[in-house]
């Protein structure tokens, strides 16, 4: 105690929430809990909405029985789209084609990882070409900090970000494809614990650590810089992510554009952003 997180409607504010304060209030004063309060954050979602946006109940007959779709989809699929439908503490309406898309987003993450034979494919090496590093850091970051704030839905986009670079390059670092079941295994837990044994592993995946980022890794070689005189945007140069304001603005003085609409005009200052913007205040 007290418990991390009360996710639940906000109708519980009035029902369960108040009831379970109430109780936890009374065993605090008593002496035998240690804190005020049951729960550290109190979470409200979002409620799944009828096909036609309307809030399902009997009497409108659209009501979405989850064995039916558990039974056509399978499980993973229908907690995998629940969590991809929007924003947790959004009410969004159910739709089968949302549905199709993350069963095909499934089978695309199995076909990775899984040959014909229903084995590890052999694409799959314990060699780092370095092809997909940063990709799998940035997923990795991203997939972890979005989870730990309930952003399921845009973490399972990185996830699908990853796939779709993984199926662009002729071999597939392991620790990688293992880092991604990790990923993907909160939202997709059969799957995951399937893949996890296909992968050679012993033991069930929720027993193994999460995985980490490298924050090296993250590091752009390259950006975008903005060259602007006067607030106005001249040009657009990519220059080194470790360039020095000294570089930069010497960049900028040398871009033709620049030099073109600094004619007859006397450079009043320069205001450098590290790897965002050059501005030339000049009259």
């Amino acid at each position: 105690m007290p418990v991390d997180v009360y996710i639940g409607g906000a109708e519980h504010a009035v029902l369960h929430l108040l009831y379970a304060r109430f109780w936890h209030k009374f065993l605090y004063d008593i002496g035998v809990v240690p804190t005020k309060e049951p729960f550290q954050k109190l979470y409200n979602q979002g409620m799944i909405l009828g096909t036609n946006s309307e809030k399902m109940s009997k009497s409108r007959g659209n009501v979405i029985n989850p064995d039916d779709v558990i039974e056509q989809y399978g499980a993973d699929t229908l907690r995998l789209y629940e969590m991809f439908m929007g924003p947790l503490d959004a009410s969004v309406a159910w739709s089968e084609n949302g549905l199709e898309g993350s069963r095909k987003f499934l089978d695309r993450v199995w076909r990775l990882c899984v040959d014909e034979s229903g084995k590890m494919r052999d694409r799959i090496t314990t060699i780092n070409d370095g092809s997909l590093t940063k990709v799998y850091n940035q997923t990795v970051k991203k997939v972890t900090e979005d989870f730990e704030n309930l952003r399921f839905n845009t973490g399972i986009s990185q996830l699908m970000v990853f796939v779709n670079e993984a199926n662009k390059v002729d071999s597939l670092y392991y620790d990688y494809v293992a880092g991604l079941v990790q990923l993907l295994a909160p939202v997709a837990p059969h799957l995951g614990e399937e893949l996890w044994a296909i992968l050679g592993n012993e033991g069930g995946i929720s027993y193994v650590p999460w995985p980490t980022y490298d924050e090296s890794a993250l590091q752009e070689e390259q950006v975008e810089v903005i060259l602007q005189i006067n607030g106005k945007v001249r040009a657009k140069v990519q220059a080194s992510a470790e360039a020095s304001k000294e570089d930069l603005e010497e960049l900028a003085r040398n871009n033709p554009n620049i030099q073109e609409h600094l004619t007859d005009k006397t450079i009043r200052k320069v205001i450098v952003v590290p790897n965002k913007i050059v501005n030339i205040v000049a009259n």
